[in-house]
Order: structure tokens, then sequence, then C-alpha cells
């Protein structure tokens, strides 16, 4: 196995960038953590740029573009090929399936898709308000510097490690089979420490899960076949829930379809090793303590760039 720095594969970083973190009161994907102000999404760069990645592309909202171009073109420049793509309200929305009411993007499956055109080569999904760590990203790239079988990947991590105290929070719920390929992943939308116990709050009732269940953090590593079955699955997602203003089309869904349709497996990697991110503003002064920790132990450098 080449190191990562010297790796001739092709393999882009997707940054999901464009939610609007209504619960953290701000624009959380450009709030400074580090020691110099640095970005969550400025670690995830360095992290990528040391494990072989070639190309980054940002996905954003329209209103943050010429901010995120600002402060993260100058820091590629040299180092990796950089792109920038606004997810739009209505891309790929038909006429009448546009409902003037809806206020949030359609999720991270639509998002995806709108970077479609930008994207040739196999490509790693991310969050921008997530700090995933070094080991993730070369877990991700050697996987596809050596997969040839065409598998995806999902860099799995316990769900007992990546809850919130402070309030409720969105996770992708795995199940394996024997072999470390996911059977199933489910979006369980509002999770929470109740009593010792982790609970998925359902329509249905409360659902205790385990606290060792491999959990998508949306690190996700995909070939780019996955956008023609992406484009299929939420043309139909779309027919179904545009009158539901807070329908989200997420990655897991088309993870799942994947698998039940027998068109994709999904293998699960060991690199979830560490994980923090910010979901409330409360979220911030611990970020930012485990943030000085990484960096008084030389794992970051105190100026990254």
């Amino acid at each position: 196995m080449d190191s990562p720095n010297n790796r001739q594969n092709k393999l882009t970083l997707l940054v999901l960038a464009a939610g609007i973190g209504s619960r953290y009161g701000g624009i959380k994907q450009i709030d400074g953590f580090g020691p110099n102000g640095e970005t969550i999404m400025d670690y995830s760069l360095f992290d990528a740029i040391r494990a072989g990645f070639t190309k980054v592309v940002f996905i954003v909202r329209e209103e943050i573009l010429e901010i995120v171009k600002e402060k993260f073109a100058p820091k590629a420049k040299g180092k990796i090929d950089i792109d920038f793509v606004v997810q739009p309200q209505n891309k790929f929305i038909p006429e009448q399936y546009q409902n003037p009411e809806r206020v949030k993007p359609w999720g991270t499956g639509h998002a995806i898709l709108c970077a479609r055109h930008v994207i040739n080569e196999p490509f790693v999904v991310i969050n921008a308000d997530d700090f995933y760590g070094r080991d993730a990203f070369i877990s991700v790239a050697d996987f596809f510097a050596s997969e040839t079988a065409g598998a995806h990947a999902m860099v799995g991590y316990k769900l007992k490690s990546v809850l919130s105290e402070h309030g409720s929070v969105s996770r992708g719920v795995g199940e394996m089979d024997q072999n470390g390929f996911l059977k199933s992943v489910v979006e369980r939308i509002t999770v929470v420490i109740e009593n010792g116990k982790i609970i998925s709050k359902e329509k249905e009732g409360d659902v205790e899960l385990s606290p060792d269940a491999p959990t998508s953090m949306n690190f996700w590593g995909f070939h780019p076949q996955v956008f023609d079955l992406s484009a299929l699955m939420f043309d139909d997602f779309v027919e179904k829930n545009y009158q539901n203003i807070k329908a989200e089309f997420f990655i897991p869904l088309i993870v799942n379809g994947m698998i039940q349709q027998g068109k994709g497996k999904v293998k699960v990697l060991g690199g979830g090793k560490i994980w923090f991110g910010v979901t409330y503003k409360e979220d911030k002064e611990a970020v930012s303590a485990k943030i000085k920790q990484l960096v008084d132990q030389g794992q970051y450098p105190k100026k990254l760039w």
C-alpha cells in the first residue's frame, strides 16, 4: 500500500455545508473552534489533504457561497483542487411539485445530487460541522485505494459515542452482517439519553437502541455510479412527499435502496475512533476544548495553514 500522500487514485471530498443550523442559532459551518479561529471544516480539509484526497467540493447555500470561497480557496491552493456548488431549493424538483411554503433544503441525498456534474471519481461525503479525526479519512482513502469490487463504504461509530448532552440528535443507526457489510441503516430523527438508556422517539412509541450499534455520522464513501440510482430514488421521493414541507431525502434512504435492490454493497469501516460535533450552541465550548486537547497532543499543528 502506498503512503497516503503518494497515491495516484483520484478521490474527492464532498463537504455538506448547506444546512441552516436552526438549533445552533448561527452559521456553524464558518464559526471558529480552533486556537486560531479555525472552523471544523478547516480540520476536515487538513485531514483530507494529508490522507491523499485530490479534490474537495463544498456544497453551500447561495447566501454563504462567497464567504466560504474566501475562507477556503486560498488554503486549498497548490494543495488540493477545489470547487463550490450551490444547493438550490428546487434543483431537480418538477414545477408541479414545488411548494412555496417549504423553507428547508431537501436533505443530504439531494445535496450530493447537486454535485454530480463536478464529480467523476470515487468520493467521500461528510458534514461540515462534524469533526471526524485523521483515522476516518485514512481508512476510507485506504479502502478506495485497494477496493476493486465496487463496494461503497461507511465509516462506523458506536452510537454511545456520538450523542449530545444538550438535546436530541438525528443519527443513522445501522445493522451489519457477519462480513462487515451494512444490512440496513435507519435514520432516527430524535435520539436522546433517558435514564441511562439510548432512546429513539418514534410516532409509534419509544425504541431502545443498542449503545454499540454501528452508526453513520454521514461519513460515506461512494463510487460515482451512486448518482444514477440516487436520481431515480429522489424523483420517486419528491412525487410522494412534495406536500410535506419538512420531508428530507437522507443519504441512508439511498443506501437502503441500494442494498435492498441488490445494486451495491456498503462496507463498514473501522476508522470511527473520534467524533464530535455541534448541534447546539452549548456544544461549542466542549468542541473547542477537544480540539485544543488534540493540538496539545501534537495531532494537529497550532496553526493549520
